[in-house]
């Protein structure tokens, strides 16, 4: 990543995470700059790569993916190369992996539509190369989920 992220570029991530549907000539307004302004710095955080990507929030229960999961992965090797990664990414459901420090090598965030699918998930998870066992906690209810809160003025560098 280039240059760090000054408080106009944080108010203009902060804005874009509200509704990153909304007009430049708006999001100018909001943070104090024309619309080609306001343009020009989002290109630029796309190009340093701070806006990784642009996406839809979807409710999972209503694409029938209402089960979600967090796996810890014990191995008996470092897991932290491509071939892991690379079969864990072949496997849909999975949707975050991450190298972790404590009793397990590996984190994933797992959703699916039942027990069984998760079951089978589990599974696939047993054939990579170096897993041992598994932890699994299946989640009941979310209380929330938030994007990086990035309206913290000490973030600006």
């Amino acid at each position: 990543m280039g240059a760090a992220v000054d408080e106009i570029d944080l108010a203009l991530l902060a804005a874009l995470q509200a509704d990153a549907t909304q007009a430049y000539a708006d999001l100018g307004k909001r943070v104090g700059l024309s619309a080609g302004s306001a343009h020009e710095r989002v290109r630029k955080l796309r190009e340093r790569g701070v806006i990784r990507r642009t996406t839809i929030d979807v409710d999972p229960a209503a694409v029938n993916c209402g089960v979600l999961a967090f796996v810890m992965l014990q191995a008996n090797a470092w897991m932290g190369n491509p071939p892991t990664r690379d079969a864990l990414a072949a496997i849909p459901e999975i949707q975050e992996a991450h190298i972790i420090a404590g009793s397990a090598s590996l984190l994933v965030k797992v959703r699916t539509s039942t027990p069984e699918q998760l079951q089978a998930v589990l599974r696939q998870a047993f054939d990579i190369d170096g897993v041992t066992g598994t932890e699994t906690i299946v989640v009941l209810e979310t209380f929330f989920e938030r994007p990086l809160n990035v309206t913290d003025p000490n973030l600006a560098g």
